[in-house]
């Protein structure tokens, strides 16, 4: 398996060394004015050599995991635009800026510029900025939705490889409702002025 993660976010370099320590194939598409000189980026491409451009990291991942700030976020339409993405599972973690309309989510655009990948949301609910969104380590589940195809289980099978709870929250239309959720929590933040972040738990009864 070989994955591809977009972008240069503090959860895009979560998850890649999380899939690397499973013993994944793992390649980061950046931008070309990244800074692949900070700390542990440099580490990463040292020992793995995997930060290119966003086109030759599409090329090379079977699954690829949008994890980019959202400024950045044309440019990776346009590297999906010159891409093949036929087949490939394409898993938006975004999410819109809160000043945007859900409805312009990234997902939306996922499904005119890449009509024959299998699309699915996963990880939004952990944040660009995870793991500093979650310093104590307290959020071991992600929430997840994409149609009913075979590769969903796959989807699940890559959530729980890397220690989460994998929450189906049904067909890839809900992708908008996880979005909401996530907004949700940051509200919640920013009405208690404080510095600590606020998440949400499932609980059956």
């Amino acid at each position: 398996m070989k994955i591809s993660i977009l972008g240069g976010s503090s959860l895009a370099k979560t998850l890649g060394k999380k899939f690397i320590d499973s013993g994944i194939q793992v390649s980061f598409g950046v931008h070309p004015e990244f800074n692949a000189e900070e700390t542990e980026w440099k580490m990463l491409n040292r020992l793995h050599h995997r930060i290119c451009p966003f086109e030759s990291s599409i090329i090379q991942g079977e699954i690829i995991l949008i994890c980019s700030d959202h400024h950045l976020l044309p440019q990776i339409w346009e590297a999906f635009k010159n891409s093949d993405t036929a087949n490939k599972i394409i898993i938006d973690c975004t999410n819109t800026e809160y000043e945007s309309k859900i409805s312009h989510s990234p997902t939306k655009v996922l499904k005119r510029i890449a009509p024959k990948a299998q699309l699915f949301k996963a990880f939004n609910n952990l944040g660009a900025d995870y793991p500093h969104s979650d310093p104590l380590g307290i959020i071991k589940e992600v929430y997840f939705c994409g149609d009913e195809i075979p590769e969903k289980n796959r989807v699940r099978r890559l959530i729980e490889l890397i220690g989460f709870k994998a929450i189906d929250a049904g067909k890839f239309q809900n992708a908008s409702l996880l979005e909401a959720f996530y907004h949700l929590g940051k509200e919640i933040t920013s009405n208690k002025n404080q510095e600590s972040h606020f998440h949400f738990k499932l609980i059956s009864v």
